[in-house]
């Protein structure tokens, strides 16, 4: 079952109008808003298994294809 962000990561990646450099862009934004959203899980009551860790695991594979290695920003990173 595809979810919201791989339907996200895909489109990015199949978009022909989208340079390299672009497409990273646009993924690093929706690692961005993964990363909130799973450490908003993270200090509630939300459940383990809710799909947080594979959207991320999405975006962060599609940025690997594209050799575009994630920049880590301090030291309060998931």
């Amino acid at each position: 079952m595809s979810t919201s962000m791989a339907t996200k990561v895909s489109d990015i990646m199949g978009d022909s109008r989208l340079s390299k450099d672009r497409k990273i862009e646009e993924l690093r934004k929706l690692r961005a808003e993964a990363r909130g959203v799973q450490r908003a899980g993270s200090e509630s009551a939300m459940s383990a298994d809710d799909g947080l860790q594979n959207d991320l695991r999405v975006v962060e594979k599609a940025l690997g294809e594209l050799d575009g290695d994630i920049e880590e920003k301090g030291a309060a990173t998931l």
